[in-house]
């Protein structure tokens, strides 16, 4: 039985920074992958949410070339980030990620598997076509997009942390221990 639900606390959703509503998404999400429930258990649409944090967070540190590198390019990853671009409207990335995507899927499987086996940093003229245009002269902005996604999504709950682990204490039947 899939957990229905997307849960964000109500400290997040009063926060001024729309990470904290995608943090606390992804606190949830990683709660739920230590009570040992699988991905397919959890909201897909949470989940596509912090796969989305994930390609911010590669792309805003070292460009489209990280995220290719330290993500294996894995296909599944890369149709959860497009899919994920489109649904919560990000047009100008979404563009970018097919134009980008499109670069390492012409690459050749050896030229790309010695891409992913090598180094990222020092001369990398691989990485350099990747990282060309850069991630950061995108004028959208993707952690908003998320954040607003998650806020307004039909099955996303706010609730006090407290009332939070009750939920998911409920769902895998057993109490979850606090840190």
């Amino acid at each position: 039985m899939e957990f229905g639900k997307i849960i964000i606390s109500e400290t997040a959703v009063g926060s001024e920074n729309p990470q904290d509503v995608i943090n606390s998404n992804i606190s949830v999400i990683n709660l739920m992958r230590e009570e040992k429930m699988e991905d397919d258990l959890i909201h897909e649409d949470a989940i596509m949410s912090y796969y989305l944090d994930y390609y911010n967070a590669q792309c805003t540190e070292g460009n489209f070339a990280q995220f290719v590198y330290n993500s294996g390019w894995n296909r599944e990853l890369n149709e959860l980030v497009e899919e994920g671009l489109a649904l919560i409207g990000a047009e100008k990335h979404l563009e970018f990620f097919q134009l980008q995507s499109k670069k390492a899927k012409l690459m050749s499987s050896v030229k790309r598997d010695k891409f992913l086996k090598g180094k990222l940093e020092g001369v990398n003229p691989t990485r350099d076509i990747l990282n060309t245009p850069s991630f950061a002269t995108i004028e959208e902005d993707l952690v908003t997009l998320n954040a607003n996604f998650l806020k307004s999504h039909p099955d996303t709950e706010v609730l006090s942390v407290d009332d939070m682990f009750a939920v998911l204490e409920e769902f895998v039947g057993h109490e979850i221990k606090r840190a």
